[in-house]
């Protein structure tokens, strides 16, 4: 896949492609019908499928101070994008001139003058431009005198739940329903960053753990997890059953959310390298002990429950721990 972080880079020989847009925050199952429809139509036509998405958020450039909210840093959703068959990926800057660009300008000067696209693909209830004044209604209008096609894909729903948004997943997360946001999500919903040092506590009481900072993601429920813990090795992922901990560590008045994970099994050195951590269950609240043996007791009980829980997936094999098929 090909990145563009501007329209008029775009040279001659890419015109006149397909392409799908939106903010794809989670690359949810409702986000996927849209990029597949756009790499549908493009394998059909016989050109290039792109997508084009923005940042930062524009939900975050226009309240910066807000909680955290992302469900998908950039860089897991570029991953995402390319694992879907998308050429191009077009990553529009959300800049105080660019939020106040017209809907009928985005489109004649950057869709049809910049990427001469030939067909676009959107969300049923898609908007765009200043004061989100454009929509699947005004793309149509212009789509005769621009040279291209447009589809709206309808509204989706898992079977008899809720509808597939991103706003519904943020409250899933929150409230600990980790399989409830992975049906919404079609996977299971990951963390990732750099393992950094710790202080070393884990490993004493003989549950060493890696350590990734929580700096652009939602806030999920503080607590213990049992998750799968992915460990990068060149291009590929091998992934571990692992028990986390999400929160600031009341015992010891840590004032910092941090991740810490610790691999069943594993013995390895991880520090500085990426792990990428999908909570498949949440097992209790966080906790404030009254001293080492306490917390390690509990520790102890939490892995032997994150085990249970764990060996009752199965999971699908791919790059990612993806929504089981049938449970075991």
């Amino acid at each position: 896949m090909r990145l563009f972080r501007y329209f008029g880079e775009v040279p001659g020989p890419l015109r006149g492609g397909v392409i799908a847009l939106g903010n794809f925050d989670g690359l949810h199952l409702g986000h996927q019908a849209v990029i597949g429809e756009a790499v549908r139509i493009a394998r059909e036509k016989g050109v290039a499928a792109s997508v084009m998405t923005f940042e930062p958020h524009p939900r975050l450039f226009f309240k910066p101070d807000q909680d955290p909210f992302r469900l998908s840093p950039f860089r897991i959703k570029a991953r995402l994008i390319e694992a879907m068959g998308i050429d191009y990926l077009y990553v529009q800057s959300f800049d105080r001139d660019f939020s106040q660009r017209p809907a009928e300008n985005f489109i004649d000067e950057i869709l049809v003058d910049g990427l001469g696209i030939s067909h676009v693909v959107v969300g049923f209830d898609y908007v765009f431009g200043r004061a989100r004044g454009g929509n699947v209604d005004l793309l149509k209008s212009k789509s005769a005198g621009g040279g291209f096609g447009v589809t709206a894909v309808a509204e989706k729903k898992s079977d008899g739940g809720p509808r597939y948004s991103s706003s519904n997943i943020r409250t899933f997360l929150i409230e600990g329903q980790c399989r409830a946001a992975a049906q919404l999500l079609g996977r299971y919903w990951e963390i990732e960053g750099r393992v950094e040092h710790g202080d070393q506590r884990g490993r004493f009481m003989g549950f060493p753990t890696a350590n990734l900072p929580h700096r652009d993601y939602l806030h999920p429920k503080r607590g213990v997890y049992a998750v799968r813990a992915g460990i990068d090795h060149g291009a590929e992922t091998v992934w571990h059953d692992a028990v986390a901990n999400f929160g600031y560590r009341p015992t010891f008045d840590k004032k910092d959310l941090l991740l810490e994970v610790h691999v069943f099994d594993f013995d390895e050195d991880l520090y500085q390298k990426h792990l990428r951590v999908a909570l498949i269950d949440y097992i209790r609240p966080e906790m404030k002990f009254d001293g080492l043996p306490a917390i390690k007791a509990q520790i102890a009980k939490d892995c032997e429950v994150a085990r249970g829980l764990l060996k009752d997936h199965n999971f699908a094999p791919g790059p990612a721990p993806f929504v089981p098929v049938t449970e075991a």
